[in-house]
């Protein structure tokens, strides 16, 4: 799984836990910042319990990103598809400046 997936997929979980705590709490009429509270409470608990393969990937990200030993990879294919088309273009051209130039 992609880092970058792995970041947004862990956050969204997290945030989603969060908000349904906290409608649940506030369904039972607690206060706000009272079900805010408990709620980042809940939701931390929740995700360490039940997000530990998510949690590890992000913090192994982390320090690969923080001591430079992440692999970069490029999302973006239009690098590859223009080297591509130029080495195409340049094999299948005649030469135009000859090796051996005229004499004079």
């Amino acid at each position: 799984m992609k880092a970058s997936r792995t970041w947004v997929l862990y956050s969204v979980i997290r945030v989603g836990v969060f908000f349904a705590v906290f409608a649940l709490l506030m369904v039972y009429d607690i206060s706000w910042w009272l079900s805010a509270i408990l709620a980042a409470i809940i939701s931390l608990c929740v995700s360490y319990l039940f997000l530990r393969k998510p949690r590890e990937r992000l913090a192994q990200n982390l320090y690969e990103l923080r001591h430079g030993t992440a692999e970069v990879s490029s999302d973006n294919d239009d690098d590859e598809v223009e080297d591509a088309a130029v080495d195409r273009a340049l094999q299948t051209q005649p030469e135009k400046h000859p090796t051996n130039p005229p004499q004079q």
